[in-house]
């Protein structure tokens, strides 16, 4: 990539940073006031997801 393509690329990245930072911050604000975390509910898709993955890399 050219210089300026690599120099627009981190601007994007900054803004893009900049544009989400608030909101990130108020939605981690509102999930620690929740009491229970459902942990479970995340990590079993993601976990079917990565045997999945490891099944077709197996394949090949």
């Amino acid at each position: 990539m050219a210089t300026w393509e690599v120099v627009l690329a981190g601007a994007v990245a900054a803004l893009l940073v900049m544009f989400f930072l608030p909101r990130l911050r108020e939605s981690m604000k509102r999930s620690s006031e929740q009491k229970e975390k459902d942990w479970r509910g995340a990590l079993i898709p993601l976990l079917l997801v990565v045997i999945f993955v490891i099944l077709l890399v197996s394949l090949v």
